[in-house]
């Protein structure tokens, strides 16, 4: 079973959010998904100040096995993006959930983080998965 930490949300496809408490999120993608990926060699970061809809592919990550899109979990604008993933993406597969992160995103204002799934829930989508 792959590590679902309690403190974060999730995308059914895979992505992962931390709520920053002050109108902004961190994402990035689950260990269920860097684990399906494999070693991975390239991370396209977002632009910064682009407006991303909820669903919309915003990032790509590469890896040894495949290239698969990375969707912006939440509405809102790109202000902040992991510059050290340019130089090693290898730390998507090494911590996910911490230095691994893709993008900072400033919520639209209509946008409620708990529409995600809680850990639980993801929990038991991955369990359906395998």
């Amino acid at each position: 079973m792959s590590n679902i930490p309690e403190n974060l949300r999730f995308a059914k496809s895979h992505e992962w959010v931390l709520d920053n408490g002050d109108g902004t999120v961190t994402v990035g993608i689950s260990d269920h998904a860097q684990d399906l990926l494999g070693d991975v060699v390239f991370v396209e970061l977002p632009d910064l100040e682009r407006v991303v809809e909820a669903g919309e592919e915003f990032s790509l990550v590469e890896s040894v096995k495949a290239a698969s899109d990375i969707y912006s979990p939440v509405s809102g604008e790109v202000i902040a993006v992991n510059d050290r993933l340019e130089d090693a993406p290898e730390t998507v597969n090494e911590d996910p959930f911490g230095e691994g992160w893709i993008a900072r995103i400033r919520l639209a204002d209509d946008v409620a983080v708990d529409d995600l799934l809680d850990p639980s829930a993801y929990a038991n989508l991955v369990a359906e998965s395998e």
